[in-house]
């Protein structure tokens, strides 16, 4: 299904995300769940299909990443670093309500799973349908886009202070292991 960007939620106010903290800070340490895949097929577009296949070649199939990105490496290929966007579910609810209004923010994966640095740090390998995934170093950081989508509290809430340091706007991945997921699959850390 393809989503438009253009979806308006009422912004949440810096006391309403405060009050979902506690909510965010409780999901599961491990064994979480994949709650929407987001395809990115160009600036600006969404579809969020039941299924997809993930790969080190190609990041999410049909993503716009594989076609560059941002951030490259020395031959101008994206880099793997920021291939996979992954976000907390929890805090995107809190953000905009159900699943209908998370494609906006631009991430692929939307996790009910506790990926805050002191349970997934970088070098984190996580493992969901058949796909296997390593965290990254690399800040993701809510932009204009975010902003313009959900308000300027909600940007500021997960950019800054104690948002920034648990990672609430979320956290990027690379594959490391070719495959499928789909929505309901469980997220498991792989030790």
């Amino acid at each position: 299904m393809t989503k438009t960007l253009d979806t308006v939620v009422p912004p949440k106010s810096r006391e309403d995300l405060d009050a979902a903290l506690a909510d965010v800070l409780a999901a599961p340490r491990d064994g979480g769940t994949l709650d929407l895949i987001v395809v990115r097929p160009d600036h600006g577009q969404r579809l969020t299909p039941d299924t997809a296949r993930l790969s080190l070649a190609g990041g999410v199939e049909g993503d716009h990443w594989a076609r560059g990105c941002w951030l490259t490496l020395d031959d101008g290929s994206p880099h793997p670093d920021v291939q996979i966007c992954l976000m907390p579910s929890r805090m995107m609810r809190a953000i905009a309500g159900g699943p209908e209004n998370w494609a906006p923010a631009g991430d692929n994966l939307f996790i009910d799973m506790d990926l805050t640095p002191g349970n997934c740090p970088p070098g984190t390998r996580l493992g969901l349908g058949s796909v296997e995934l390593v965290i990254t170093q690399e800040p993701h950081n809510g932009c204009q886009s975010f902003t313009n989508r959900y308000g300027h509290d909600a940007c500021v809430f997960v950019n800054t202070g104690r948002g920034r340091a648990l990672r609430l706007r979320g956290i990027y991945a690379r594959v490391t292991q070719d495959g499928t997921v789909s929505v309901g699959d469980r997220v498991r850390k792989i030790t």
